[in-house]
């Protein structure tokens, strides 16, 4: 009797709730004037963020290389329980000491992160191998809109910290990340060995789809289109983390400057980031994983480059115009959030999807060195009072990435 195979939607299920609560991490932002009340610096407030970047960076790679051993529902499961128990313990520690929240939430809880992000996308796209962009692209979507979610609810929706505090938003955050985490992680598991939805064997023969060619990671890193693919990554990534941490404080200045008071600037730039930037980001991993399903990994990532260069560095004219603001604003949203649906993507694509969960993990680490140096080039310059120079650089550098896809070409084995 033929064995009965999982429906494939329940993955699509599981990815979303796993990547709903692993949006915390972009969450962090709405703790930290609470924590400056307590008497955090900003310098403090950012260690945390930081070390939780750097720490979901280098235990994504770890999960990747324990996958084919561990198997993916193990990891989402650990990776749930390590970001729950990290929150959770948090909570009991007081909320507001600095050192175990930067060992709790930044440590532990970004492994946890890293751990669990990448088992969607590499379990999605054993199911989906005819739709690789629209799995990819729905479960980063649950990252971008969780991050949203998890502000709101702690903030203006459901105005936890105020009504809670700090130790106890902790608490119910931990308990809720773990058990979704843990939820989605159930359905979690490849499909059965030769395994294909019907209909795609004849479109993969008739195609000439290159899904046969597998790397692995030591292979893939001989390649000179792992670089183009990374680099391009690093630029993209960078100046789109750059416009993060620059989207209100840069167009507060330059509306100051074309006339409006310092209230009004304010309101127009959170605006631009709360709404139009945050909104965008959610929906361009979406749509972009969408539109690569139909013109191509590499030929998005070409469109959307060119865009997003373009876009950044006229930028500098549209800071200071509200109406050119919102629509600055939606365009970097909408292609930043495109990365993540169209990276992991062209890596199946370029070298296989059996073995994506071990490779994207290495492309992925081009988002922690362009997360490094897309933001401090951006405090330097405006330190220096000259943030158009900032949008200008890294603009030029998203074009170069174009240059660079444009070169990357099925590789060949030795």
């Amino acid at each position: 009797m033929e064995k009965k195979v999982m429906n494939r939607n329940f993955v699509i299920l599981g990815a979303i709730l796993i990547q709903l609560a692993l949006g915390a991490i972009y969450a962090w932002s709405v703790f930290t004037p609470m924590l400056a009340d307590a008497g955090w610096t900003k310098t403090d407030t950012q260690w945390v963020f930081s070390i939780g970047l750097a720490s979901f960076a280098v235990f994504m790679v770890l999960s990747g290389k324990k996958m084919p051993k561990l198997g993916p529902q193990k990891l989402a499961i650990l990776g749930g329980i390590l970001l729950g128990a990290g929150y959770i313990l948090a909570g009991l520690f007081g909320g507001t000491d600095f050192w175990p929240i930067l060992i709790l939430i930044g440590l532990i809880g970004g492994a946890g992160i890293g751990i669990a992000y990448v088992v969607p996308i590499a379990v999605g796209m054993r199911w989906f191998p005819d739709k690789k962009g629209m799995i990819t692209g729905l479960a980063v979507a649950g990252f971008g809109f969780g991050a949203m979610f998890w502000i709101k609810l702690a903030d203006n929706w459901g105005n936890l910290l105020d009504t809670m505090g700090l130790s106890s938003v902790f608490l119910i955050y931990g308990v809720a990340f773990a058990a979704m985490v843990i939820i989605g992680g159930i359905w979690m598991k490849f499909p059965p060995a030769g395994w294909a939805p019907k209909g795609y064997e004849e479109k993969q023969t008739a195609t000439g789809s290159s899904d046969k060619i597998e790397f692995r990671s030591s292979e893939m890193l001989k390649k000179v289109q792992f670089y183009f693919i990374f680099f391009t990554f690093v630029f993209s990534a960078g100046a789109g983390l750059m416009s993060i941490g620059l989207m209100k404080l840069y167009p507060m200045e330059a509306l100051q400057e074309a006339g409006l008071t310092k209230l009004e600037a304010s309101a127009i730039s959170g605006t631009a980031m709360a709404v139009f930037f945050s909104l965008a980001n959610g929906l361009g991993r979406i749509l972009w994983g969408l539109i690569s399903d139909k013109i191509g990994r590499k030929t998005s990532i070409i469109i959307m480059t060119a865009i997003q260069g373009i876009i950044i560095i006229l930028f500098t004219y549209m800071a200071g115009n509200e109406i050119l603001l919102y629509i600055g604003a939606t365009l970097i949203g909408f292609n930043f959030g495109g990365n993540f649906a169209l990276f992991p993507t062209i890596t199946a694509d370029t070298f296989g999807a059996k073995n994506v969960g071990q490779n994207y993990p290495f492309v992925f680490l081009a988002f922690g060195v362009g997360g490094i140096a897309g933001p401090i080039l951006g405090g330097m310059m405006g330190d220096l009072g000259n943030f158009a120079l900032a949008f200008t650089i890294t603009g030029v550098f998203v074009l170069l990435g174009t240059l660079l896809t444009i070169l990357v070409k099925s590789p060949q084995r030795a």
